[in-house]
């Protein structure tokens, strides 16, 4: 055993093994009572917490850890996802916020992928989503007295749960019915299901425009329901009154995506604003329409909170330093017991010219030390997401070995704009490849990177691109680190959980077997024999996003070949909540790129 402060363990590890703590989500009607996800014991699980005494307490206790988790606004309750091994398909269980035995929280509802949850201020209302490869998606009504769940909504297409109003008598429903999985509308309907109003951006227009549910003025009796819209080629937020029909742009003088929820009096929004790989946080005023800066340093505040108080608690951190839980009143708002990981590298911005426009960059190098390096370029999923001036465990794994680090924000990322998170569409994969191209040119050319020593690494969406990028630029890359990729895509549609599927033909323009060429053009498997770099691919057994079989057919297809490979499988889901299983990953493929980069 190590030293409980961790002072045996090397840099790399003591990021990984630090306790963290996500930002604790409060009841609404008793904001003392708290729930947040740590990794105190290793495992990340949740935890309850009530700040009028002080206890912190671990409600779940699960071999591959848990982390969806809710708790009902008067606080009575937590609701937490029981999945098997992380497939993401299982049921609602709930148990007493002071401890006790956890039960099924829906009795009569199958198991299923989950597709929102929203909870009642009476403690007995709720509204479950599902989603299933039977049957698309549905929405259920847990309502006081009645005998089971009602549904009140069923589509094939993808939907979810966005919000319950204040009062109870209005849910508002995020929906896929045009087909765009991307890009959905909104409807809000009474508890029985009978609508009241519909907003749908995608109607009659020829650009494809996405509304997301932020969330229900929380006061009882009112109707407006905060709402991110594209309209102005970014998200930002508006007011929508539901029952008036009115809707109210905010006058936000703020580049890049723009988000908000609501003050918990209503007078207010608090602005989470994302440009540039970073993020801060500012208060816009209603009445007034005053917008405020919340100070916070420069780095990514990656969730915050309005308090009853008006205080603000948000979780931040930077490159080089570990996340803390932070409050507008200077406390630190909940400190992890144990020892504090080590900070890491900042990274440079760096603008390089791509064939789809200016593409950002963020950069680390190893103290001290001058290039050409060895550098791994570590790709980001999503696609949708996008990598930040923010703490992360991996990279700073890389850089204390005296690897260089690059992450590209590629054509799909947030943050820059809707024009470019939509960019990649029928063209899936190969448009981010050229991004990606046109980094490395720079990297090598800069003198930062080695061009005889790069290695292209990611996971989950990171991973396809890593194995795509292998089979179509195969003279670019010396080593690829590919985790839980789609790796055959054709295959990865037919197994994968119908959420995925929708996405997929939002993506392609339609399913494999209507426009087979651009899944061909798009499929790592297409290109594994041109494939010349050692690759280490790992994978979870159980995983729905990516699954194990389109894997094996890509391994078995190395293996024909005499390749040079290696396979990790490990028995859970599109990652792991096990600090263990993380280090020995992170272990595989140091050592994998140790014996394999020239």
């Amino acid at each position: 055993m190590t030293e409980s402060n961790g002072s045996a363990l090397p840099d790399w590890e003591k990021r990984f093994r630090a306790p963290r703590v996500s930002l604790p989500d409060w009841a609404e009607d008793a904001p003392h009572r708290s729930l947040f996800v740590s990794n105190a014991t290793g495992t990340y699980e949740l935890y309850a917490w009530d700040r009028a005494t002080g206890t912190r307490r671990r409600a779940t206790d699960r071999a591959n850890g848990t982390t969806d988790g809710v708790l009902s606004p008067d606080g009575a309750w937590i609701w937490w996802f029981d999945d098997t091994d992380g497939d993401e398909f299982g049921i609602w269980r709930r148990q007493p916020f002071e401890g006790g035995p956890d039960t099924e929280a829906v009795p009569g509802l199958a198991a299923s992928y989950p597709a929102g949850l929203a909870l009642g201020r009476d403690g007995h209302t709720a509204v479950v989503g599902r989603s299933t490869d039977e049957d698309g998606t549905t929405l259920h009504v847990v309502a006081p007295g009645a005998d089971a769940p009602a549904e009140i909504y069923r589509h094939r297409e993808s939907a979810g749960v966005g919000d319950l109003s204040h009062d109870g008598t209005l849910i508002a429903v995020e929906h896929t019915e045009h087909g765009d999985a991307m890009h959905a509308a909104l409807r809000v309907v009474r508890l029985d299901g009978t609508p009241v109003a519909e907003l749908d951006d995608t109607k009659g227009g020829t650009e494809e425009l996405g509304l997301e549910v932020l969330g229900f003025a929380p006061v009882d009796g009112d109707t407006r329901l905060l709402v991110g819209h594209q309209r102005h080629g970014r998200w930002e937020p508006m007011v929508w009154d539901v029952t008036a029909g009115t809707q109210t742009d905010l006058a936000l003088d703020l580049p890049g995506d723009v988000s908000a929820e609501w003050y918990p009096d209503g007078s207010a929004l608090l602005i989470a604003h994302s440009f540039e790989a970073r993020a801060d946080l500012w208060r816009f005023d209603l009445a007034t329409g005053t917008l405020s800066a919340v100070d916070t340093p420069r780095g990514t505040v990656s969730g915050a909170s309005a308090r009853p108080d008006g205080s603000v608690e948000y979780l931040w951190s930077s490159a080089a330093e570990p996340p803390v839980m932070r409050s507008t009143t200077g406390e630190v708002v909940l400190d992890p017991p144990g020892f504090t990981a080590p900070p890491s590298v900042p990274v440079e911005d760096v603008w390089v010219d791509g064939p789809g426009g200016r593409v950002h960059a963020l950069v680390q190098r190893p103290p001290g030390t001058e290039g050409p390096l060895p550098t791994v370029f570590e790709i980001h999923g999503g696609p949708t997401w996008h990598d930040s001036d923010a703490f992360a465990a991996g990279p700073a794994a890389w850089l204390d070995h005296g690897y260089a680090v690059v992450r590209v924000n590629y054509r799909g990322s947030t943050g820059y704009g809707r024009e470019w998170t939509d960019a990649l569409k029928h063209r899936v994969g190969l448009i981010e490849l050229e991004d990606i191209a046109a980094v490395r040119e720079w990297a090598v050319t800069s003198g930062l990177a080695d061009p005889e020593r790069l290695v292209l690494a990611g996971g989950s969406w990171g991973g396809y691109l890593t194995l795509l990028g292998l089979g179509t630029q195969p003279g670019a890359w010396a080593v690829g680190l590919a985790a839980v990729p789609v790796a055959d895509y054709p295959a990865a549609y037919e197994d994968e959980m119908e959420a995925l599927k929708a996405l997929d033909r939002t993506l392609f323009g339609g399913a494999p077997d209507e426009v087979p060429d651009r899944y061909t053009a798009s499929s790592p498997l297409t290109y594994v024999d041109d494939v010349k770099a050692p690759v280490h691919i790992s994978a979870g057994l159980n995983d729905p996003r990516c699954p194990i079989r389109q894997i094996d057919h890509y391994v078995d297809r190395l293996a024909a070949r005499d390749a040079v490979h290696e396979v990790y499988r490990y028995d859970a889901g599109h990652g792991s909540l096990v600090v263990e299983e993380r280090i020995k990953q992170v272990a595989l493929e140091l050592d994998f790129v140790r014996r394999h980069l020239p």
